[in-house]
């Protein structure tokens, strides 16, 4: 697939990149390789292939979730300026 100069520009122009007039013939080149590999991997036969969540079919290791820090709030909460049932106060910023 060929993609003209105005697409470049275009594609520039939403993704806020500047691209110098004299570059406009590499980005098009390499916009337009990308699209030929998208079309040849469209191409693929991936009938009965299962989708899968990772490119490696592995199974993470989980480990148990249990407390392993000490309660420390109050401790933490003593240099704060405003502290009121276990929690920050802090002024309002939007009104």
């Amino acid at each position: 697939m060929s993609i003209s100069e105005k697409d470049v520009v275009r594609v520039a122009h939403l993704a806020r990149i500047r691209v110098a007039p004299d570059e406009l013939g590499r980005y098009q080149a390499g916009l337009s390789d990308i699209l030929a590999l998208v079309a040849q991997m469209q191409d693929c036969d991936t009938d009965g292939v299962e989708p899968m969540a990772h490119p490696q079919d592995i199974a993470l290791r989980l480990r148990e979730d249990t407390v392993t820090e000490a309660d420390q709030r109050s401790s933490l909460q003593q240099g704060a300026p405003q502290v009121e049932n276990g929690l920050y106060l802090v002024p309002r910023v939007i009104e």
